[in-house]
């Protein structure tokens, strides 16, 4: 099955583009990034802070299987409601560096809007060694959660 969030990486270049068209309209598709219980819901991890303002920040925790806990934060630089979030995002304790994240919202039609993430990573090896872990993959499915969960405020 094609997978619907589109993941572009030109080699050699220390970013991605991920792109995703979404069956909500756009006020929706915004607010499952916005609500801290609508993030927890779709992304399956646990809103310590959210901070949703320029200088703003967020941090969440997540359990793996095994019972580890995993956390991850940023600084917002960008808050525009319905229209863009620029932020940071850090794995803690892993030797991943901190990524730059340009999430931009658009309507496309009364019930269907699309996110784009340009996502900078400080290297094209670190860029690289994210997409070795089914980084892909992974997305599509957080979408697709997204897609679910958000369909039933509709």
């Amino acid at each position: 099955m094609e997978r619907k969030t589109k993941v572009h990486a030109e080699d050699g270049k220390q970013e991605i583009t991920i792109t995703r068209e979404f069956d909500l309209p756009l006020e929706l598709l915004f607010k499952a990034y916005e609500e801290a219980e609508l993030v927890e819901q779709w992304m399956g991890t646990r809103v310590l802070k959210m901070e949703n303002k320029k200088h703003g920040s967020y941090q969440f925790e997540t359990t793996d299987p095994m019972g580890n806990k995993h956390r991850f934060n940023g600084t917002i630089h960008t808050f525009l409601p319905n229209q863009k979030i620029t932020r940071t995002f850090e794995m803690e304790n892993t030797p991943f560096e901190v990524q730059l994240e340009f999430l931009d919202f658009e309507s496309l039609t009364s019930d269907t809007s699309k996110l784009t993430m340009h996502v900078v990573y400080r290297s094209v090896e670190l860029r690289d060694q994210m997409l070795k872990l089914l980084f892909a993959q992974g997305i599509n499915m957080a979408h697709n959660r997204l897609q679910e969960v958000i369909q039933k405020l509709k």
